[in-house]
Parts: structure tokens; C-alpha cells; sequence
């Protein structure tokens, strides 16, 4: 580092500003033409800029490798195009440093696409060493604390994090399509809902009074159902205050999305659609299936499936806690890990279901289905309950839960009682991670993978 600030102090001494405010006409360096023969020069001109990550040759040329966010291009730098004085203050920058270069179009004798280096300028100063690009940068710790550095190493990552984007892109042009609205709502709640988790607790120094970061969007959504929004979406951060695991983060970012006069069949249909048009969207070849129609099993029939354990009739259920928490237990531990491909599974306990709407047909069922693939639960959805008097009454039996110890429980809120009073229309409504479909959709296997800056342990 000391030499490389040794090398900033002579470049401000020799006129050249190390940090200047700008490089304008930049294109990436994947939109040079790739159409010459071996040894063949051309005349067509780029801009490109990005950060230099290898330098090699000898005498009075060189080859230098520049790295954008499009890809990698090889500079070729001779000394009589640039000159004596430009030529070695160029040969001289240190790896990491990112640099501006106007370059006519070129193919090395050996078949390597480069540009002919005719003017360029620094960028930026880089003060620290960055990854050796041969080797990457492999340890974990540092990869997930200092991203900056695993994507500067790992084009795979870059790749990654694309991709990410891709797929929250096609999830929205698909919902905007369809005649979806998007909206925001709060982060900061004075009260938390919407699922059952715990929350982070915040103060508001001017009120005077602690917020909590949102656990889920569902009640502010639902409300605005009731205001006569009809399709609503919102893709946003929520926070719950758990633990960490390889599919599990703290800070997360949820798609919900809720409809008037649909129900969860309605939900299902669309989530097979959207799921499908995405992967097809952002081209996954991976193994799992997403093609229509989906597997659609009953959680009572999925866990006696794979245990033999029938939840509606058998007396004592193995495991700790509530019914409610065993049921819950059988399907995370026995049944999720062996879901692979999409899998919707439908009708649960009302115990486990505080918003959705008692099914038609089944007593003691609600109609909610989730969606599992590459063996996780990645959506959740509902027909939603709209009548507030069962409303009220399902917050009560939240309310003594609590008391008896349970640590997730949903809070009463009358706000969103009070909005049901006004009369919601028949709804279906549903959350999808978007880390967890990244997850899926990259072939990943941690959460922290596709979280740019994941919590971490001090």
C-alpha cells in the first residue's frame, strides 16, 4: 500500500489527476466487433473503461487485461502509438487501477480479440491490492464481507448478481403486464404483522415512540384491496429478528402480490405461469422441471406420504410444542428436503394460518397452499380471510398463544380489522422470496450466495 501511495503522489506531481469527475461515451467492452482475422487491424473506434487486472510483455509493448462489468477485453499498447512518456506511465499503473482508453479494434496473430491503445486516462487510483486473477478469491468470510473484492475476483459472481436482477425484472414486466399496480408501503410500522416472526425494534427519536422494521407487507397491501386497488404488488426488504442458516437471512426481499375476486386456485394458476415465464426469461438449465402443470399434493397427504403419519387422525404427534408447531416440523424436516421439483402443497390447519380463509369443503382446513422446489418452501399463498369478525377472533387466539409462551405470534391489530369493516372483496394474494427463487433458479446452495452484503457474525 505504501507504494502505491508513493505512486499516487508522483502521478499528482507529473499533472495527472488520480481521481478525476469524469469519462464520458463509454461503451462496454462487449460491443467490440468481433469480426477480424488473425493479425488483422482495423479503424473502427471504441471508449471503454474499466479495471486493469493483468499486465504482461516486454520492450515497447505491452498487453494489458480490462475488466468491465460486460466482461474482459485485452488492451494491446505500443510505444510508437502513444509515445514514449504516455507508454511507460501506462506500463507503470498497478493492477487495480481503472483506466479510461480510446482503441481501435484488433486481432492478435494468435486469434485474441484486443483494442490498440491510442490515448487513455487514469480513472481511478486503486491504494489497495485487489485479488490475483488467476486465483480468484476463495474465502468465504471475505467473499460475503467484502463483496466488492469477490466480484472484482469472480466473474462468476458478477454472473450471479445479473442474474438477480434479470429475474426481478421479468417478475415485474410480467405482473405490469397483467394489469398489477406497484406500490410501497411502510417499513417502519407501529405495529408488526403479517406472519409469524419476530421483529426488529426500532425508536423514532422525534415521536418518541419505538417502530418495528416489517416483517411482511400483507396487512398495508390488504388494505389497499380494500381502497378499490383491486391487483397490487410490491417487491421491498423485510426484517425478521431469527436466526441464520443456509436458507435463511435476516434482511430479505419479498414479491407479494394480492387480487381481487381471485382465490389460491386462481394464485396457483398464476405463480405455475410466472415461475415458468421467468426461468424461461433469464434461461435456466438446471435440473429441475418448471414446466406447467405443477405437483399438487395436500399437506395431510405429503407427510403421510413420506412418514406414515396421518396429522388428522393420529393422537400424539413426535416433536415439541403446539400441534400447530409439530405439523409444522414434519413438513419442514421430512417432507420439504425431498421436494425437488415444483410442488404446491395445499390446505392447512387453521392453527397455522391466522389470514386465510376457512376452506369450503374441509373443517379445519384453510385454504393456503405453499410452494416448494430444489427442497425449500419459497412461497406462500392464500385465499385471504375478508370476513373481520373471524378476524378479530383469529387475533384473540394469537393474542393467547402469546400468553402461553409462544414467541411468534401475530399481534392484534384493530387498524386492519377496522379496514376489513369496510368490506374487502374476495382476494387471493401470495409472498414469493427472491432470495430463495435465486437460490433455486442459480443452483446455489446458501442464501448467502445471492444476498450481496448478507448478515454476518461479528
Amino acid at each position: 500500500m505504501d507504494d502505491r501511495r508513493a505512486k499516487l503522489e508522483r502521478l499528482r506531481e507529473q499533472g495527472i489527476d488520480p481521481f478525476p469527475h469524469e469519462f464520458p461515451g463509454v461503451v462496454p467492452t462487449s460491443s467490440v466487433v468481433d469480426d477480424l482475422d488473425p493479425g488483422q487491424e482495423s479503424d473502427r473506434a471504441y471508449r471503454v473503461a474499466g479495471r486493469m487486472t493483468a499486465r504482461r510483455g516486454h520492450g515497447g509493448a505491452a498487453f494489458l487485461d480490462l475488466m468491465d462489468r460486460a466482461g474482459k477485453i485485452q488492451l494491446h499498447a505500443k510505444e510508437d502509438v502513444l509515445g514514449e512518456k504516455s507508454f511507460e506511465q501506462l506500463t507503470s499503473l498497478d493492477i487495480g487501477d481503472l483506466i479510461g482508453v480510446d482503441g481501435t479494434a484488433s486481432k492478435t496473430r494468435r486469434g485474441q480479440l484486443s483494442l490498440v491503445v491510442r490515448d487513455w486516462r487514469l480513472l481511478a487510483k486503486s491504494l489497495r491490492d485487489i485479488p490475483k486473477a488467476h486465483y480468484g478469491l476463495e474465502d468465504v468470510e471475505t467473499r460475503y464481507r467484502h463483496r466488492e473484492l469477490d466480484l472484482i475476483a469472480n466473474p462468476e459472481v458478477r454472473e450471479l448478481f445479473i442474474l438477480r436482477t434479470k429475474i426481478v425484472r421479468a417478475i415485474r414486466n410480467w405482473l405490469d403486464d397483467r394489469g398489477f399496480l406497484e406500490v410501497e408501503t411502510p417499513i417502519l410500522q407501529p405495529l408488526y404483522g403479517g406472519a409469524l416472526a419476530r421483529p426488529f425494534v426500532t425508536h423514532h427519536n422525534e415521536l418518541d415512540r419505538d417502530f418495528f422494521l416489517r416483517i411482511a407487507d400483507e396487512l398495508y397491501l390488504k388494505r389497499l384491496i380494500v381502497g378499490g386497488l383491486e391487483r397490487v404488488y410490491e417487491i421491498g426488504k423485510d426484517f425478521r429478528n431469527e436466526g441464520v442458516s443456509f436458507k435463511h437471512n435476516p434482511e430479505f426481499t419479498m414479491l407479494e402480490w394480492y387480487e381481487a375476486y381471485a382465490d389460491y386456485n386462481d394464485i396457483a394458476n398464476r405463480l405455475e405461469e410466472l415461475i415458468s415465464y421467468v426461468a424461461e426469461q433469464v434461461g435456466y438449465d438446471g435440473p429441475i422441471d418448471f414446466s406447467r402443470p405443477w405437483r399438487r399434493i395436500t399437506l395431510r397427504d405429503a407427510i403421510k406420504e413420506k412418514t406414515g403419519i396421518d396429522i388428522a387422525t393420529d393422537d400424539e404427534l413426535p416433536g415439541e410444542g403446539t400441534w400447530a408447531k409439530r405439523v409444522d416440523t414434519l413438513l419442514s424436516h421430512q417432507v420439504e428436503p425431498d421436494l425437488q421439483n415444483p410442488t404446491l402443497v395445499m390446505d392447512y390447519p387453521k392453527e397455522l394460518s391466522p389470514f386465510a380463509k376457512d376452506h369450503r369443503t374441509e373443517e379445519g382446513l384453510v385454504e393456503r397452499f405453499e410452494v416448494f422446489a430444489g427442497g425449500m418452501e419459497f412461497g406462500n399463498a392464500f385465499t385471504e380471510l375478508n370476513d373481520p369478525d373471524e378476524q378479530r377472533a383469529r387475533f384473540e387466539q394469537q393474542r393467547a398463544d402469546q400468553a402461553a409462551g409462544d414467541e411468534e405470534t401475530q399481534p392484534y391489530d384493530e387498524d386492519y380489522v377496522q379496514a376489513l369493516e369496510h368490506g374487502m372483496p374476495p382476494t387471493g394474494g401470495i409472498g414469493i422470496g427472491i432470495d430463495r427463487l435465486t437460490l433455486i433458479l442459480s443452483g446455489r446452495d446458501s442464501i448467502r450466495e445471492v444476498v450481496l452484503f448478507p448478515a454476518m457474525r461479528s
